[in-house]
């Protein structure tokens, strides 16, 4: 609820910003008069949003309607009351503006967000070259393998059962008490072990040597799972600590466990997403969301690519792309649209926080 309620204070802001930096945003001098039905109609979209309806109205009725085909907004998954604020803004949008609304899932978003580069233009290759296509999304709420046989054409072929790549990073890193977001913090205590102990060997006999499990890394399917991983390290600083309880304050034992959960997590990505690269015959690997920033994914995907003589091309986003963001979600609104994939009756779109590509 606390996001729902910042989101609902900002949504405003950033609109008027986004329309001023992309010379859209014309004020005009008296704001727009609306009959008492179409304003009931904006406020009865607005009801649940109590941030918002207060001062909703005032703002978009004095702002001309701007050049814009379509009005693309998440679905879903994600954190329900959160996604509501931007569903009930856009559906308030697209009435007023009479602009298309067209429902974007937030994983599909991911998977477009490697195209964007550091200019202001970026071309989206629609060549049928790229297929088949397996895009590993890993995020803090998602861990998924998906086979993209053409865009808009998806089917997960593996999933996390339980926590996220993303999740695990988090909750580890606070255990280590180490500070939010919990990701960075371990892979530079992990890179600092790798280049002071680069073949992981335990030449202090004074400390323990740190060996975690490659969950499910060997299962038949594509499956993945980070909560027995995030419980042995649990169970690890737990033993360590009744041993000594200032056990964490040695730099020596945070980067060894850094590194030896960064491994672990590591290693099990790459290994499935590789075997499926070879099953699948995929011609292009494409790695989205959050944990796709590591630097570490990043080396051990394409060596092991290269490694398995596989002539996969690997793309990975711009590091300003891996979180979540509003180009990915237009990008795929983008092809949503031009596949007329528009909604039709916006009673109908809800918030969805499971939403499955």
């Amino acid at each position: 609820m606390m996001a729902k309620r910042e989101h609902g204070k900002n949504i405003l802001g950033v609109l008027t910003k986004v329309l001023t930096e992309a010379k859209l945003y014309k004020p005009i001098k008296t704001a727009t008069e609306l009959s008492n039905k179409e304003t009931e109609k904006i406020q009865k979209i607005l009801e649940r949003e109590d941030e918002l309806s207060k001062n909703s109205l005032d703002v978009i009725t004095k702002i001309k309607n701007p050049k814009i085909d379509a009005i693309a907004i998440t679905t879903g998954p994600g954190l329900e009351p959160a996604l509501w604020v931007g569903i009930s803004f856009a559906k308030a949008l697209s009435t007023y503006w009479n602009i298309p609304f067209v429902p974007v899932n937030h994983m599909e978003g991911h998977i477009f967000s490697i195209f964007p580069n550091q200019g202001k233009s970026f071309t989206v290759d629609s060549d049928k070259k790229i297929f088949p296509m397996l895009s590993l999304l890993v995020s803090g709420g998602h861990t998924e393998l998906i086979l993209v046989k053409d865009w808009m054409k998806y089917k997960k072929i593996g999933k996390t059962r339980d926590d996220a790549s993303g999740e695990a990073f988090d909750k580890v890193a606070r255990m280590l008490n180490l500070p939010y977001p919990g990701g960075p913090q371990i892979s530079k205590l992990a890179a600092i072990e790798r280049e002071t102990n680069p073949n992981h060997e335990n030449s202090d006999s004074s400390l323990p040597l740190i060996v975690l499990p490659r969950p499910m890394i060997y299962s038949k399917d594509y499956d993945f799972s980070f909560s027995g991983l995030k419980t042995a390290v649990l169970y690890l600083v737990r033993d360590l600590m009744e041993k000594n309880p200032k056990v964490l304050e040695d730099t020596n034992i945070e980067q060894k466990i850094a590194r030896e959960f960064e491994d672990s997590v590591v290693e099990t990505l790459v290994y499935k997403t590789i075997k499926a690269i070879k099953e699948f015959k995929i011609k292009t690997l494409v790695v989205g969301g959050g944990v796709s920033a590591n630097k570490y994914l990043q080396e051990v995907m394409v060596n092991d690519v290269k490694k398995n003589k596989l002539k996969t091309k690997v793309y990975f986003p711009t590091r300003s792309l891996t979180g979540d963001n509003a180009l990915m979600i237009a990008i795929a609104g983008y092809f949503q649209y031009k596949n007329k994939k528009i909604a039709k009756n916006l009673n109908s779109i809800k918030a969805n926080g499971n939403l499955s590509l």
